[in-house]
Parts: structure tokens; C-alpha cells; sequence
């Protein structure tokens, strides 16, 4: 087993009496994580700052009991963090490549997490059979493109909440009329987490109109 780093201080602010199984994850990732490919072997002794916790923090962008779609979810980034720290939210993780859905499902088996679905597929291949109010995504594309294939997964009035670099306004800005053609109805930038990160992580946060974009319709692969 490689080294694993130490839980810092503030994950159990976020974690609470689950943060053992938070541990468990960071174990998981510095392992398979990096035989798999999922995260490079430089990325282990920040797993904590750079990726678990830095992806729990935005769980206040998401509503009591909520049903979240993750978008690309790859090494279970944000869906198994969000997971862990919010056992009330309904997970739903959707990634194209079969080898990282057998490892995600075999992740969540070791957790025992049983708030979290994988779905192996891209995601327009999932709009008209997978919906939720809330869609999420990290450092997957730019926020216009993002938008395309999550939108259609997220219900009328619903978010989607994309984390994103330091260029996240900039980006937005960028893309405000791309977005709007889309049917983005509000849109802003958030900051989380910066009572416990050095660097807090941001996020494009926008809402969708009440007529959702068209996408591919596809079956639902779950596990």
C-alpha cells in the first residue's frame, strides 16, 4: 500500500462521524486510483487539499435530500466525495469508459455506500431517461460545452454546479451568450470552502429555464 496522507484539519467539518470512511476513499484512490490511471502517483500526497476535500466543500450547493447527477464522474470526483459528506443526497455518477464504471462500482461496494449509482455512458446518451435538479462536473470541458451535455439532464429550474480554476468568471463571462441561447436562465460564481483550504474551490453555478435544451435520448446502464 502506498503512503496515505493524514486527514487535514476541517475534514471533519465536513465529513463528521463518516470521515473514516472519507479515509477509506483517499486509501482507495492512492491505490487503485493510481494503478487504474484515475489519478497520477504525483497527485497522492494532496489527495485531501486537491481533490476529496476540495470537492466536499460545494456539498452547500445541493438541497436536502437531492437527487445529483455527476457528470464524468472518473475517480468518483465530486459524486463519491459528495456522498460521503451528504448521505442524504441521491448520487447518480455517469462516465463513458467501462473501466472506470467497474471501478467506481467496486469503490462504492468497498464503502458501502448505498446513496450512489453508476451509469456507464456519455452523458447526451442518457437525456429523456436520467434527470435531477441538480447536475455537477469537474474539469471536464469549458462551461459552454458542459452546459450542452448537462442541461438536458437537469430539470426545469434545476442547477448545474461546475467546478471550476481560478478563471471561472472569466470563463462565464466569456460564454454569458452562449449559455443564454442554451436556455441558462441565471448564472454566478461561488467560492467554497475557505475556511478549511488555502485555496477555495469555485464554482459556475448556472440555472436552467424551464424549457430544457434537446439532447440525445439512451438507456440507462446502471450498476
Amino acid at each position: 500500500m502506498p503512503d496515505v496522507p493524514d486527514a487535514p484539519q476541517g475534514a471533519h467539518q465536513f465529513f463528521g462521524e463518516r470521515l473514516a470512511r472519507a479515509e477509506q476513499f483517499v486509501a482507495v484512490l492512492a491505490d487503485t486510483g493510481v494503478t487504474h490511471g484515475l489519478i497520477g502517483p504525483r497527485e497522492v500526497p494532496r489527495l485531501w487539499e486537491r481533490h476529496v476535500l476540495n470537492c466536499a466543500v460545494i456539498e452547500d450547493s445541493f438541497t436536502e435530500g437531492a437527487r445529483v447527477i455527476d457528470v464524468g464522474s472518473g475517480a468518483g470526483l465530486p459524486g463519491i466525495a459528495l456522498a460521503i459528506a451528504r448521505p442524504d443526497l441521491d448520487l447518480h455518477l455517469v462516465e463513458p469508459m467501462l473501466r472506470r464504471t467497474t471501478w467506481l462500482g467496486e469503490t462504492v461496494t468497498v464503502l458501502a455506500l448505498d446513496n450512489v449509482t453508476v451509469h456507464r455512458g456519455r452523458a447526451e446518451e442518457f437525456a429523456g431517461s436520467l434527470s435531477a435538479p441538480f447536475t455537477t462536473a469537474r474539469a471536464v470541458a469549458r462551461i459552454d460545452k458542459l452546459a450542452r451535455w448537462c442541461l438536458p439532464l437537469t430539470e426545469p429550474g434545476g442547477r448545474l454546479v461546475a467546478m471550476k480554476g481560478r478563471s471561472a468568471q472569466e470563463e462565464l463571462d466569456e460564454e454569458r451568450a452562449a449559455l443564454a441561447k442554451l436556455g441558462v436562465v441565471d448564472s454566478s460564481v461561488r467560492s467554497h470552502g475557505s475556511a478549511v483550504l488555502e485555496e477555495p474551490t469555485l464554482t459556475v453555478e448556472l440555472v436552467a429555464g424551464t424549457v430544457p435544451p434537446k439532447g440525445r435520448s439512451g438507456r440507462s446502464t446502471t450498476r
